[in-house]
């Protein structure tokens, strides 16, 4: 693999180091690109995404980061603002209605016992 295993005596460590560092390879597997490959693809496989690539709504994630991703608009992603609605919303009017019928339930109770 990647690793190498390299034991080294005490004579080893009292010569200066001979090893040459070597550019990085973009096209290294192991190497970590970051969020953007070298290519401009989006590395879903990276630790920064925390996993949301891959969880239960990973394939919606994946659509709605794309479209930001790759969006040209003046304000870059306000074409994408429904594909982050990754859970089905309650309907505003429903919620109001609720809303309103639990404050006349909560409004009934306190006149009934105050009399």
């Amino acid at each position: 693999g990647k690793d190498r295993i390299i034991f080294a005596t005490k004579e080893d460590h009292e010569t200066p180091s001979s090893a040459e560092l070597v550019a990085d390879d973009p096209d290294d597997p192991y190497e970590e690109q970051g969020l953007i490959l070298p290519n401009g693809d989006i590395n879903w496989n990276c630790p920064c995404l925390g996993g949301m690539a891959s969880g239960p709504c990973g394939e919606q994630f994946k659509s709605a980061f794309s479209c930001f991703h790759y969006s040209t608009e003046e304000i870059k992603g306000s074409d994408c603002v429904d594909q982050f609605h990754l859970y089905p919303q309650e309907d505003e009017n429903e919620e109001k209605e609720k809303s309103s019928k639990d404050l006349e339930a909560s409004a009934a109770k306190e006149e009934k016992g105050s009399s």
